[in-house]
């Protein structure tokens, strides 16, 4: 009996591993199907509704009013201004990490990073209390800096987007081959001559990637423009005007759908870009180690710590209003505005944590499984379960945020059985940071070799068996590594959620803009630096859990 059952093993493993395979390719597709197509569709449909029914009469009005047309010049100024200036800051400060020898790395690396820890609006907040009417310097100096508008914008969203930039610069110039600079130094070519021939033409794709994600992360942002914006509208904001302010929903939707045109077409330069690149070193390459040099590290420290103070000043600024009685009037220092005694107290806070709990522990589930499901059974469907999801990288926040409401906020339909929930501000939040957390994890899973699935199927075990024994102890890192990245995001979101949250389901990061908005700074400074202490102690607690697992070499700040 045993004889005859044991080659029909590996048959019933096939089929069960094909049972499966349908099922989770199935379910993720439908799941980013309803998330994400569906939402989309609903911004597409409702832009074209009108008193008379359907047509193009919303997008004939916006297209012919100086004022509309004005915001998307704004929006394209800011874009390509803001995304200028964080390339050079940026790849000056990757260079100095990566080709000096220059000393304290780890602290201007920590420093650099500093605005991921926190909601976009925080940088705007600290210039307000830099350069704003009674900002520290006009009222120390007796200077009139006004800082609301395109300069404020501007500023906010340079050191917003610096960390993005940054990290994919440093990667780009981490590697290099040290035979090519060696052949250059020996036909005589000045360093500078050797930074235009072999560097700069060695990182052009990293350049190319950062531009197109610094481009994208600016002219969707909403959190800086609204708060130090002043008249100087952009897109986002106005988004959020047409809907919260005038409930125009379909003028929101047009907004919504002129606004993913230029994403999406970002996002689409930066995976060409992306697919373009090669290795920069092979098996012969000898990798560049920086020698050290006296006069060319000291310039690259003084340059690292003059960008450092500028970003860390901004931060510094708002820890420290937290704790003052009533900025600018009395500088006291107390702790009053950590009991939170405004509406709703510190709720907003508990609300935050809570929803970016469960924001992690879904991206664990659907977004690993999303990543192993289209790496184990690659298949037509698949393949289109890939595009969807990575489609989120292309779709602003406050348009997916937007899509929900018109999509989910009918009664009826299942979806909106968990609207006006926790549950649908993590889903969001979930479907608008996917594609990252996709690609992460589809990245490590790649990694592993194909025998072990192939040694499993000879014993018998179905892919499920593989999954629970095999794969998932050795990318446990990697799923630790996309919950913790999901978690940081949910918590410092603004535009994705601003249209989904209910007097019940406040969070801490639209706290600080409604404090801000109100003239509570103090107040909000403090929500700020809870929110920025919450991300790096959770932060914290994950890198312990891997250094007591003797993982090394996982970053978990991307």
């Amino acid at each position: 009996m045993s004889v005859s059952s044991a080659p029909n093993a590996p048959a019933r493993s096939m089929d069960a591993d094909r049972v499966f395979g349908t099922f989770m390719v199935a379910a993720t597709g439908l799941l980013l199907v309803v998330f994400v197509l569906v939402p989309l569709w609903a911004i597409l449909k409702n832009s074209f509704v009108t008193p008379d029914g359907i047509g193009l009469a919303n997008f004939v009005r916006y297209f012919t009013d100086a004022r509309f047309i004005g915001i998307v010049g704004n929006t394209f100024e800011v874009g390509l201004s803001v995304t200028a200036t964080t390339l050079v800051l940026a790849y000056g400060f990757a260079y100095a990490m990566q080709r000096s020898c220059m000393p304290f790395k780890p602290v201007l690396r920590i420093i650099a990073l500093l605005p991921v820890f926190s909601p976009s609006l925080v940088q705007a907040l600290g210039l307000q209390f830099l350069l704003g009417r009674n900002g520290f310097i006009n009222r120390t100096f007796g200077t009139e800096i006004d800082i609301y508008g395109f300069w404020g914008i501007y500023i906010a969203d340079v050191v917003y987007a610096f960390p993005h930039a940054f990290l994919i610069l440093s990667t780009a110039l981490a590697v290099a081959d040290a035979r090519m600079y060696e052949s250059a130094e020996s036909l005589g070519a000045s360093p500078w001559r050797i930074f235009r021939t072999v560097t700069l033409p060695g990182t052009r794709y990293g350049l190319a990637s950062a531009a197109f994600v610094v481009f994208t992360i600016v002219i969707t942002d909403f959190g800086n423009p609204v708060v130090i914006g002043g008249n100087y509208s952009v897109l986002a904001v106005e988004i959020y005007n047409q809907v919260s302010g005038q409930a125009n929903f379909a003028m929101g939707a047009v907004i919504g759908v002129i606004l993913l045109l230029p994403a999406a077409l970002a996002v689409m330069g930066e995976k060409w870009i992306a697919r373009r690149q090669f290795a920069s070193l092979t098996s012969q390459s000898v990798p560049l180690v920086p020698k050290p040099q006296r006069g060319r590290d000291l310039a690259w420290f003084v340059y690292s710590l003059v960008v450092a103070a500028g970003i860390l000043s901004l931060v510094a600024i708002v820890i420290y209003a937290s704790f003052v009685r009533l900025w600018p009037y009395n500088l006291t220092l107390t702790l009053r505005h950590y009991a939170f005694d405004v509406q709703n107290g510190i709720e907003p806070l508990w609300t935050s944590i809570y929803v970016a709990i469960v924001t992690a522990l879904l991206s664990v589930v659907f977004v690993t499984g999303a990543a192993y499901a289209n790496h184990a059974f690659p298949n037509r469907a698949s393949r289109f379960v890939y595009f969807l999801a990575i489609l989120p990288a292309a779709v602003p926040g406050m348009v997916l945020g937007l899509g929900y409401v018109l999509a989910f906020n009918t009664p009826g339909q299942p979806v909106y059985l968990i609207y006006d929930t926790i549950l649908i501000i993590a889903v969001c939040n979930l479907y608008h940071y996917h594609a990252q957390g996709f690609l992460l994890a589809t990245t490590n899973i790649k990694q592993i070799s194909s025998t072990f699935d192939e040694a499993s199927s000879t014993l018998g075990a179905t892919k499920a068996t593989t999954v629970r024994r095999i794969i998932l102890p050795m990318i446990w890192p990697t799923v630790l590594g996309v919950g913790v990245f999901f978690f940081m995001r949910a918590m410092v979101t603004l535009s994705a959620v601003i249209f989904l949250i209910t007097p019940s389901t406040q969070l801490a990061a639209v706290s600080v803009l409604y404090l801000d908005d109100r003239g509570a700074l103090n107040q909000a400074a403090a929500f700020a630096v809870c929110i920025m202490a919450t991300v790096v102690a959770f932060l914290l607690v994950a890198q312990l859990i891997l250094r007591l697992a003797g993982v090394r070499g996982v970053s978990l700040v991307r």
